[in-house]
């Protein structure tokens, strides 16, 4: 199983590696994350641990979750998802923390991609649009969507106007340039996908 953790995206900034040179890096808060339910393969037909990541309120806690955390005896918290069971020591109430990383060379980073409402063909899709000369009534149109005798309809799927952005993206093979433990902080190369304070899931590659 692949280690994973849970945490958010809190900016991007850059740093010097051993050779002197500037590297772009994400800075992600990653943990600490609770063990909140241990699942099985004999009991749930699969085997994955429940972790719970940042403080909520007792008072803005979902009644039927709080009567869980209680019963748990565990501090109510506001991001709740699955991840592998990487470790079978890990029981309910276990904390893991970003040290999980270390020695880790390459991470996978799963978010939601910041959303861009509606946009149009061009932007959304790249289309190359018409000329901006004069006399030209083409410029930023999708074009045709379908023709009149053959298909006779829009087929499905057609590349239109609409809703940009917000959907779950995936990067893959991102480096772990360092991994701050006392902050539970970890840095990696490059950009990751969502805005800030956007929750990130990091799975070792």
């Amino acid at each position: 199983m692949k280690k994973a953790l849970v945490g958010k995206k809190i900016s991007m900034t850059q740093v010097y590696d051993e050779n002197g040179v500037v590297v772009p890096v994400t800075v992600i808060e990653l943990g600490p994350n609770v063990v909140l339910q241990k699942k099985t393969v004999e009991k749930d037909g699969y085997s994955a641990l429940k972790v719970g990541f940042g403080s909520i309120k007792e008072k803005n806690c979902p009644a039927p979750l709080l009567k869980d955390f209680k019963k748990k005896s565990v501090e109510p918290k506001r991001v709740l998802r699955e991840i592998d069971a990487f470790d079978e020591s890990l029981d309910v109430g276990s904390v893991i923390d970003c040290s999980v990383l270390d020695g880790i060379e390459k991470v996978n980073i799963v978010s939601t991609s910041k959303g861009k409402g509606f946009a149009g063909s061009i932007k959304r899709h790249g289309f190359g649009g018409g000329r901006a000369t004069h006399g030209s009534h083409f410029h930023r149109a999708p074009g045709s969507i379908g023709a009149c005798a053959y298909p006779g309809e829009v087929w499905k799927g057609q590349r239109m106007p609409g809703r940009k952005g917000s959907d779950r993206v995936t990067v893959k093979n991102l480096k772990v340039v360092k991994v701050i433990k006392d902050k539970n902080l970890v840095l990696v190369s490059g950009a990751v996908p969502g805005r800030k304070d956007s929750i990130v899931l990091v799975c070792e590659s």
